[in-house]
Protein backbone atom coordinates (compact mmCIF):
# COMPACT_ATOMS: atom_id res chain seq x y z
CA UNK A 1 0.00 0.00 0.00
CA UNK A 2 1.02 3.26 -0.81
CA UNK A 3 -0.13 6.69 0.43
CA UNK A 4 0.47 10.27 -1.57
CA UNK A 5 -0.49 13.38 0.08
CA UNK A 6 -0.61 15.51 -3.06
CA UNK A 7 -2.40 18.60 -1.68
CA UNK A 8 -2.57 20.58 1.59
CA UNK A 9 -4.84 23.67 2.44
CA UNK A 10 -3.43 26.60 3.65
CA UNK A 11 -5.57 27.43 6.55
CA UNK A 12 -6.14 24.54 7.94
CA UNK A 13 -4.65 20.88 8.32
CA UNK A 14 -6.61 19.22 5.21
CA UNK A 15 -5.22 17.22 2.69
CA UNK A 16 -6.07 15.75 -0.26
CA UNK A 17 -4.25 12.30 -1.23
CA UNK A 18 -3.76 8.93 -3.08
CA UNK A 19 -4.35 6.10 -1.55
CA UNK A 20 -3.03 2.80 -3.77
CA UNK A 21 -4.02 -0.73 -2.49
CA UNK A 22 -4.24 -4.25 -4.44
CA UNK A 23 -7.40 -4.06 -5.52
CA UNK A 24 -7.19 -0.19 -6.53
CA UNK A 25 -7.10 3.44 -5.82
CA UNK A 26 -8.79 5.68 -3.30
CA UNK A 27 -8.73 9.64 -3.54
CA UNK A 28 -8.77 11.09 -0.13
CA UNK A 29 -10.42 12.08 1.53
CA UNK A 30 -12.85 9.44 1.31
CA UNK A 31 -15.75 8.07 3.08
CA UNK A 32 -16.83 4.35 3.35
CA UNK A 33 -20.49 2.66 3.08
CA UNK A 34 -20.63 0.16 5.80
CA UNK A 35 -20.95 -3.40 4.61
CA UNK A 36 -21.45 -4.81 8.15
CA UNK A 37 -21.61 -8.68 6.79
CA UNK A 38 -21.03 -8.49 3.44
CA UNK A 39 -23.35 -6.08 2.40
CA UNK A 40 -24.35 -2.36 2.32
CA UNK A 41 -27.86 -2.50 3.55
CA UNK A 42 -30.26 -1.85 0.93
CA UNK A 43 -27.63 -1.54 -1.81
CA UNK A 44 -26.36 -3.86 -4.62
CA UNK A 45 -22.99 -3.77 -5.53
CA UNK A 46 -23.46 -2.43 -9.17
CA UNK A 47 -25.40 0.58 -7.59
CA UNK A 48 -22.43 1.08 -4.65
CA UNK A 49 -19.88 1.00 -7.90
CA UNK A 50 -22.21 2.71 -10.57
CA UNK A 51 -24.71 5.23 -8.80
CA UNK A 52 -22.64 5.79 -5.49
CA UNK A 53 -18.84 5.25 -6.90
CA UNK A 54 -17.95 3.82 -3.81
CA UNK A 55 -13.93 3.45 -3.78
CA UNK A 56 -13.79 1.13 -0.99
CA UNK A 57 -16.06 -0.13 2.09
CA UNK A 58 -16.07 -1.31 5.29
CA UNK A 59 -16.55 -5.10 6.63
CA UNK A 60 -17.27 -6.11 10.31
CA UNK A 61 -15.10 -8.91 11.62
CA UNK A 62 -17.51 -9.83 14.82
CA UNK A 63 -20.35 -9.88 12.46
CA UNK A 64 -18.70 -11.83 9.84
CA UNK A 65 -17.00 -13.94 12.15
CA UNK A 66 -20.77 -14.75 13.58
CA UNK A 67 -22.02 -15.55 9.77
CA UNK A 68 -21.60 -16.12 7.23
CA UNK A 69 -18.24 -17.85 9.47
CA UNK A 70 -14.65 -17.28 8.30
CA UNK A 71 -14.74 -20.94 6.96
CA UNK A 72 -16.92 -20.10 4.36
CA UNK A 73 -15.10 -16.88 3.28
CA UNK A 74 -11.88 -18.56 3.18
CA UNK A 75 -13.30 -21.11 0.77
CA UNK A 76 -14.67 -18.31 -1.35
CA UNK A 77 -11.36 -16.94 -1.33
CA UNK A 78 -12.41 -14.12 0.54
CA UNK A 79 -15.17 -11.34 1.21
CA UNK A 80 -14.07 -9.81 -1.94
CA UNK A 81 -14.83 -13.06 -4.03
CA UNK A 82 -17.95 -14.51 -1.95
CA UNK A 83 -19.95 -10.61 -2.20
CA UNK A 84 -18.17 -10.30 -5.96
CA UNK A 85 -16.78 -6.80 -4.56
CA UNK A 86 -13.74 -5.56 -6.81
CA UNK A 87 -12.76 -2.45 -4.71
CA UNK A 88 -10.69 -2.46 -1.52
CA UNK A 89 -12.00 -3.68 1.82
CA UNK A 90 -11.57 -2.70 5.37
CA UNK A 91 -11.94 -4.70 8.27
CA UNK A 92 -12.49 -3.53 11.87
CA UNK A 93 -11.15 -5.69 14.54
CA UNK A 94 -13.93 -6.58 16.48
CA UNK A 95 -13.52 -4.32 19.46
CA UNK A 96 -16.45 -1.99 18.78
CA UNK A 97 -18.70 -4.78 18.95
CA UNK A 98 -17.09 -5.94 21.96
CA UNK A 99 -16.92 -2.22 23.25
CA UNK A 100 -21.05 -2.68 22.69
CA UNK A 101 -21.65 -5.66 23.95
CA UNK A 102 -21.01 -4.62 27.66
CA UNK A 103 -23.32 -6.64 29.54
CA UNK A 104 -21.97 -9.91 27.49
CA UNK A 105 -18.29 -10.07 27.47
CA UNK A 106 -15.52 -10.18 30.20
CA UNK A 107 -12.15 -8.81 29.22
CA UNK A 108 -8.83 -9.84 30.13
CA UNK A 109 -4.96 -9.53 29.14
CA UNK A 110 -5.63 -12.51 27.14
CA UNK A 111 -8.31 -11.54 25.22
CA UNK A 112 -12.42 -11.07 25.29
CA UNK A 113 -14.58 -13.25 25.67
CA UNK A 114 -18.02 -12.43 24.97
CA UNK A 115 -21.88 -14.35 23.78
CA UNK A 116 -22.61 -13.96 20.34
CA UNK A 117 -26.05 -11.48 20.46
CA UNK A 118 -27.49 -14.01 17.95
CA UNK A 119 -27.60 -17.05 20.20
CA UNK A 120 -25.71 -16.46 23.11
CA UNK A 121 -22.96 -18.78 21.87
CA UNK A 122 -19.38 -18.30 23.80
CA UNK A 123 -16.73 -16.95 21.64
CA UNK A 124 -13.22 -15.16 22.58
CA UNK A 125 -11.36 -13.24 20.31
CA UNK A 126 -7.41 -12.32 21.36
CA UNK A 127 -5.37 -10.13 19.47
CA UNK A 128 -4.06 -13.59 17.31
CA UNK A 129 -7.43 -14.49 16.85
CA UNK A 130 -9.23 -10.78 15.51
CA UNK A 131 -5.82 -10.44 12.68
CA UNK A 132 -6.62 -14.31 11.40
CA UNK A 133 -9.87 -13.41 11.41
CA UNK A 134 -9.21 -10.59 9.38
CA UNK A 135 -6.72 -12.54 7.23
CA UNK A 136 -9.51 -14.97 6.00
CA UNK A 137 -11.91 -12.00 5.53
CA UNK A 138 -9.35 -10.57 3.24
CA UNK A 139 -9.37 -6.82 4.05
CA UNK A 140 -6.86 -4.93 2.52
CA UNK A 141 -6.60 -2.64 5.38
CA UNK A 142 -7.09 -4.23 8.74
CA UNK A 143 -7.39 -2.68 12.40
CA UNK A 144 -5.66 -3.84 15.21
CA UNK A 145 -7.57 -5.35 18.04
CA UNK A 146 -8.50 -1.98 20.84
CA UNK A 147 -10.50 -1.79 24.02
CA UNK A 148 -13.01 1.19 23.22
CA UNK A 149 -13.60 3.04 26.42
CA UNK A 150 -17.19 4.34 27.09
CA UNK A 151 -17.95 7.69 27.49
CA UNK A 152 -17.95 9.09 30.22
CA UNK A 153 -14.50 6.98 31.39
CA UNK A 154 -12.99 7.51 34.50
CA UNK A 155 -9.04 8.60 33.96
CA UNK A 156 -7.79 5.49 35.98
CA UNK A 157 -9.49 2.70 33.65
CA UNK A 158 -8.55 4.82 30.50
CA UNK A 159 -5.19 4.60 31.29
CA UNK A 160 -5.11 0.99 32.19
CA UNK A 161 -7.38 0.37 29.19
CA UNK A 162 -4.49 2.48 26.54
CA UNK A 163 -2.11 0.43 28.15
CA UNK A 164 -3.41 -3.16 27.15
CA UNK A 165 -4.16 -1.90 24.19
CA UNK A 166 -0.90 -0.86 23.44
CA UNK A 167 0.00 -4.04 24.31
CA UNK A 168 -2.40 -6.04 22.56
CA UNK A 169 -1.21 -3.34 19.46
CA UNK A 170 2.56 -5.62 19.58
CA UNK A 171 0.84 -8.99 19.60
CA UNK A 172 -1.36 -7.73 16.55
CA UNK A 173 1.91 -6.66 14.50
CA UNK A 174 3.85 -9.75 15.45
CA UNK A 175 1.20 -11.82 14.24
CA UNK A 176 0.77 -10.22 10.94
CA UNK A 177 4.39 -10.26 10.20
CA UNK A 178 4.60 -13.74 11.20
CA UNK A 179 1.89 -15.09 8.80
CA UNK A 180 0.75 -12.02 6.15
CA UNK A 181 -1.59 -11.91 4.05
CA UNK A 182 -3.73 -15.36 2.77
CA UNK A 183 -4.86 -14.61 -0.42
CA UNK A 184 -1.95 -13.09 -2.77
CA UNK A 185 -2.22 -9.82 -1.92
CA UNK A 186 -1.20 -7.25 0.53
CA UNK A 187 -3.06 -6.88 3.87
CA UNK A 188 -2.23 -3.67 5.59
CA UNK A 189 -2.54 -3.20 9.43
CA UNK A 190 -3.57 0.21 10.90
CA UNK A 191 -2.92 0.87 14.51
CA UNK A 192 -5.57 2.36 16.65
CA UNK A 193 -5.18 5.50 19.07
CA UNK A 194 -7.04 5.40 22.29
CA UNK A 195 -7.43 7.32 25.32
CA UNK A 196 -10.70 8.41 25.74
CA UNK A 197 -11.37 12.32 25.71
CA UNK A 198 -8.09 13.11 28.05
CA UNK A 199 -5.48 15.20 26.48
CA UNK A 200 -2.64 13.13 28.10
CA UNK A 201 -3.47 10.07 27.07
CA UNK A 202 -4.39 10.96 23.38
CA UNK A 203 -0.95 12.27 23.26
CA UNK A 204 0.79 9.18 24.74
CA UNK A 205 -1.25 6.82 22.34
CA UNK A 206 -0.39 8.83 19.56
CA UNK A 207 2.74 8.85 19.96
CA UNK A 208 3.21 5.37 20.79
CA UNK A 209 1.05 4.44 17.60
CA UNK A 210 3.22 6.87 15.94
CA UNK A 211 6.72 4.87 16.41
CA UNK A 212 5.61 1.77 15.34
CA UNK A 213 5.66 3.15 11.54
CA UNK A 214 2.88 1.32 10.00
CA UNK A 215 1.72 2.33 7.21
CA UNK A 216 -1.93 3.82 8.04
CA UNK A 217 -3.08 4.74 11.68
CA UNK A 218 -6.76 5.38 12.88
CA UNK A 219 -8.21 7.18 15.27
CA UNK A 220 -10.75 5.29 17.66
CA UNK A 221 -13.20 5.78 21.10
CA UNK A 222 -14.43 9.02 19.79
CA UNK A 223 -18.38 9.18 18.34
CA UNK A 224 -19.31 7.21 21.59
CA UNK A 225 -21.50 10.35 22.94
CA UNK A 226 -19.44 13.01 24.19
CA UNK A 227 -20.38 16.73 22.71
CA UNK A 228 -18.53 16.94 19.32
CA UNK A 229 -16.33 19.87 20.46
CA UNK A 230 -14.61 17.26 22.82
CA UNK A 231 -14.26 15.04 19.49
CA UNK A 232 -12.64 17.67 17.62
CA UNK A 233 -10.25 19.03 20.23
CA UNK A 234 -9.00 15.01 20.74
CA UNK A 235 -8.97 14.60 17.09
CA UNK A 236 -7.05 18.09 16.69
CA UNK A 237 -4.43 16.77 19.21
CA UNK A 238 -4.13 13.23 17.78
CA UNK A 239 -3.26 14.44 14.41
CA UNK A 240 -0.57 16.71 15.52
CA UNK A 241 0.94 13.21 16.54
CA UNK A 242 0.61 11.04 13.93
CA UNK A 243 3.33 11.11 10.83
CA UNK A 244 1.69 13.21 8.22
CA UNK A 245 3.02 11.30 5.64
CA UNK A 246 0.82 8.06 6.16
CA UNK A 247 -3.18 8.24 5.86
CA UNK A 248 -4.92 8.80 8.83
CA UNK A 249 -8.75 6.99 9.42
CA UNK A 250 -11.18 7.93 12.21
CA UNK A 251 -13.57 5.20 12.74
CA UNK A 252 -16.98 5.90 13.25
CA UNK A 253 -17.68 9.18 12.05
CA UNK A 254 -20.17 10.45 11.60
CA UNK A 255 -22.30 13.31 10.27
CA UNK A 256 -21.92 15.68 7.34
CA UNK A 257 -20.59 18.14 10.09
CA UNK A 258 -18.39 15.85 11.32
CA UNK A 259 -16.81 14.78 8.80
CA UNK A 260 -16.00 18.09 7.31
CA UNK A 261 -14.79 19.50 10.77
CA UNK A 262 -12.10 16.38 10.70
CA UNK A 263 -11.39 17.11 7.45
CA UNK A 264 -9.87 20.43 8.62
CA UNK A 265 -8.21 18.40 11.29
CA UNK A 266 -6.19 16.54 9.34
CA UNK A 267 -8.08 13.05 8.63
CA UNK A 268 -8.43 11.53 5.03
CA UNK A 269 -10.48 8.24 5.82
CA UNK A 270 -14.57 7.88 7.72
CA UNK A 271 -16.21 5.59 8.29
CA UNK A 272 -20.21 5.46 9.82
CA UNK A 273 -23.81 3.49 9.68
CA UNK A 274 -25.68 7.14 10.10
CA UNK A 275 -26.13 7.69 6.22
CA UNK A 276 -28.21 4.52 5.68
CA UNK A 277 -29.16 3.62 9.12
CA UNK A 278 -30.75 7.42 8.99
CA UNK A 279 -32.00 6.94 5.62
CA UNK A 280 -34.06 3.31 6.37
CA UNK A 281 -35.42 5.85 8.86
CA UNK A 282 -36.56 8.83 6.57
CA UNK A 283 -33.84 11.23 7.20
CA UNK A 284 -32.18 12.89 3.80
CA UNK A 285 -29.09 14.53 3.54
CA UNK A 286 -28.36 17.39 1.05
CA UNK A 287 -26.10 20.28 0.69
CA UNK A 288 -28.84 22.87 1.79
CA UNK A 289 -29.89 20.68 5.07
CA UNK A 290 -31.17 17.63 6.25
CA UNK A 291 -35.33 16.87 6.30
CA UNK A 292 -37.44 13.90 7.07
CA UNK A 293 -38.93 12.29 4.53
CA UNK A 294 -42.05 11.32 6.31
CA UNK A 295 -42.77 14.64 6.99
CA UNK A 296 -47.01 15.21 6.11
CA UNK A 297 -46.11 18.42 4.01
CA UNK A 298 -44.32 16.26 1.45
CA UNK A 299 -47.42 14.74 0.33
CA UNK A 300 -48.27 16.91 -2.76
CA UNK A 301 -44.43 17.85 -2.84
CA UNK A 302 -43.59 16.98 -6.52
CA UNK A 303 -40.43 18.65 -6.54
CA UNK A 304 -37.61 15.82 -6.79
CA UNK A 305 -35.73 14.40 -3.31
CA UNK A 306 -33.05 16.26 -4.14
CA UNK A 307 -32.51 18.24 -7.45
CA UNK A 308 -29.33 19.30 -7.42
CA UNK A 309 -28.44 15.91 -5.86
CA UNK A 310 -25.43 13.77 -7.11
CA UNK A 311 -27.89 10.41 -7.25
CA UNK A 312 -29.98 10.52 -10.74
CA UNK A 313 -32.38 8.28 -8.53
CA UNK A 314 -32.81 11.35 -5.72
CA UNK A 315 -33.04 13.44 -8.77
CA UNK A 316 -35.75 11.65 -10.82
CA UNK A 317 -38.12 10.89 -8.46
CA UNK A 318 -40.26 13.17 -5.94
CA UNK A 319 -40.44 13.92 -2.22
CA UNK A 320 -44.48 12.68 -2.35
CA UNK A 321 -43.33 9.62 -3.57
CA UNK A 322 -40.54 8.84 -1.56
CA UNK A 323 -43.58 10.00 1.22
CA UNK A 324 -45.95 7.52 0.10
CA UNK A 325 -43.12 4.69 -0.46
CA UNK A 326 -42.26 4.77 3.71
CA UNK A 327 -45.76 5.40 4.56
CA UNK A 328 -46.92 1.80 2.90
CA UNK A 329 -43.41 0.50 4.71
CA UNK A 330 -42.36 -0.88 1.21
CA UNK A 331 -38.85 -1.70 1.21
CA UNK A 332 -38.21 0.72 -1.39
CA UNK A 333 -38.20 3.72 0.40
CA UNK A 334 -35.17 2.80 2.68
CA UNK A 335 -32.70 1.69 -0.98
CA UNK A 336 -33.80 5.09 -2.30
CA UNK A 337 -33.04 7.22 0.75
CA UNK A 338 -29.76 4.89 1.34
CA UNK A 339 -28.84 5.28 -1.94
CA UNK A 340 -29.37 9.10 -1.83
CA UNK A 341 -27.71 9.57 1.42
CA UNK A 342 -24.72 7.66 0.16
CA UNK A 343 -23.90 8.90 -2.85
CA UNK A 344 -24.29 12.61 -1.06
CA UNK A 345 -21.80 11.44 1.44
CA UNK A 346 -19.43 10.55 -1.65
CA UNK A 347 -20.42 14.15 -2.91
CA UNK A 348 -19.25 15.60 -0.21
CA UNK A 349 -15.72 14.49 0.78
CA UNK A 350 -15.35 14.76 -2.93
CA UNK A 351 -16.28 18.28 -2.93
CA UNK A 352 -14.14 18.42 0.30
CA UNK A 353 -11.34 17.18 -1.60
CA UNK A 354 -11.34 19.24 -4.62
CA UNK A 355 -11.67 22.71 -2.38
CA UNK A 356 -8.41 22.00 -0.31
CA UNK A 357 -7.06 21.28 -4.42
CA UNK A 358 -7.96 25.22 -5.00
CA UNK A 359 -6.73 26.52 -1.77
CA UNK A 360 -9.83 27.26 -0.55
CA UNK A 361 -11.13 24.61 1.86
CA UNK A 362 -11.94 26.80 4.85
CA UNK A 363 -13.70 29.12 3.88
CA UNK A 364 -15.87 26.46 1.88
CA UNK A 365 -15.93 24.29 4.58
CA UNK A 366 -17.38 27.18 6.73
CA UNK A 367 -20.14 27.76 4.83
CA UNK A 368 -20.97 24.34 4.48
CA UNK A 369 -21.31 23.36 7.97
CA UNK A 370 -23.85 26.07 8.28
CA UNK A 371 -25.94 24.77 5.80
CA UNK A 372 -25.47 20.80 6.54
CA UNK A 373 -26.39 21.58 9.97
CA UNK A 374 -29.68 22.77 9.37
CA UNK A 375 -33.22 21.38 9.53
CA UNK A 376 -35.26 22.09 6.36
Amino acid sequence: MKFTKQHTDPASKARAGLLETAHGNIETPIFMPVGTIGTVKGIHQKELEDEINAQIILGNTYHLYLRPQTDTLRAAGGLHKFMNWKRPILTDSGGYQVYSLAHRRKIKEEGVTFASHIDGSKHFFSPEKSIDIQREIGGDIIMAFDECTPYPCEYGYAKKSLAMTHRWLKRCLKYHAENGGLYGYEQNLFPIVQGSTFKDLRIESAKFIADQDAVGNAIGGLSVGEPAPEMYAMTDIVTDHLPVDKPRYLMGVGTPVNILECIALGVDMFDCVLPSRNARHGTIYTAEGYYNAKNARFKDDFSPIDENGACSTSRNHTKAYLRHLFNAKELLAGQIATLHNLSFYLWLVGEARQHIIDGDFLSWKNEMVVKLGTRI
